[in-house]
């Protein structure tokens, strides 16, 4: 048995530096077999940073407080997830959200299965500086903590 108290659990915010409170839950507790992380994005922060989909994981985020926009698909439709509501994506599933409100969001955000990411299994939609527009990127991440993008249709790599 494991028990933790949320503000216990340090705070490792993302990289790309795309919001200020990401509290690993999982991580503290040492699951196995699901992921889970809380969050508290302040206007125009996200919970990831940008559209992605991870082949190997199911995702549910709850709202426990505030209103979040998740943009959904490749041609991302959107969809508002307000307090007490849950969305679910499935494995392959494209989305990401954001708080595009002016008051804070309290969310969670759970994976199933693993609390950590096969980065073989995950693909970003982001601008290839070569192609010239928005394409699917396999997602990695280097030993120096910085996220390793590559274009799925030209080649191009680029670390942020």
């Amino acid at each position: 048995m494991q028990k933790v108290a949320i503000d216990e659990v340090d705070n490792q915010v993302s990289p790309l530096g795309v919001h200020s409170v990401r509290r690993p839950v999982s991580a503290v507790l040492g699951t196995d077999h699901v992921a889970m992380n809380y969050f508290e994005l302040e206007p125009g922060e996200s919970f990831s940073g940008g559209l992605h989909t991870h082949h190997d994981q199911e995702e549910l985020f709850y709202v426990e407080e505030g209103t979040a926009t998740f943009e959904v698909g490749i041609d991302r439709e959107e969809v508002t997830v307000e307090a007490g509501e849950v969305i679910r994506f499935e494995p392959g599933e494209y989305q990401t959200g954001v708080n595009r409100s002016e008051e804070t969001v309290v969310g969670w955000a759970l994976g199933a299965p693993g609390a950590q990411h096969d980065w073989d299994e995950l693909r970003s939609m982001v601008d290839c500086r070569e192609c010239g527009e928005e394409t699917p990127h396999e997602t990695g991440l280097t030993d120096g903590g910085r996220f390793a993008f590559t274009c799925t249709d030209c080649g191009t790599s680029f670390t942020i």
